[in-house]
């Protein structure tokens, strides 16, 4: 499991290091009953505070995602969030990203080719999980 985050971007780092364990679960990197790496060693490993670290974590297990024993560490318990995002939410997401497209100047042709590959990359196909 691959996480980077950047000090400078400006979305906290803790959401960073949510959205990269979950798009781990999503991409199948990591699978349920998989032990997730101890916070000391994401945070040491990122160069970041480890409470960012187990804020995200525990953002993770309200989800339903993860949970966290002690001894045993944080543990992928789901491929799916208990709490799914509504059509609506999904929209109003891709409309900020296609807004800060438009505004670093991409075209509508990079846009779609860069929207269909990651489709393709993320989201299976009928049938296929």
């Amino acid at each position: 499991m691959i996480i980077r985050v950047d000090s400078k971007a400006p979305l906290p780092l803790v959401e960073q290091v949510r959205r990269g364990v979950r798009r781990a679960i999503a991409e199948k990197a990591v699978a349920p009953g998989d032990e997730l790496p101890p916070v000391r060693q994401l945070a040491g490993d990122l160069g970041i505070n480890l409470n960012t670290v187990a804020r995200a974590y525990r953002e993770l297990e309200r989800e339903g995602l993860v949970t966290t024993a002690r001894g045993r560490g944080t543990v992928v318990v789901a491929r799916r969030t208990t709490r799914p995002v509504k059509p609506a939410a999904l929209r109003a997401q891709l409309r900020d990203l296609l807004a800060d497209a438009k505004l670093s100047g991409y075209s509508a042709r990079a846009v779609r080719r860069l929207v269909l590959t990651e489709v393709e990359r993320s989201v299976p196909a009928r049938g296929r999980k």
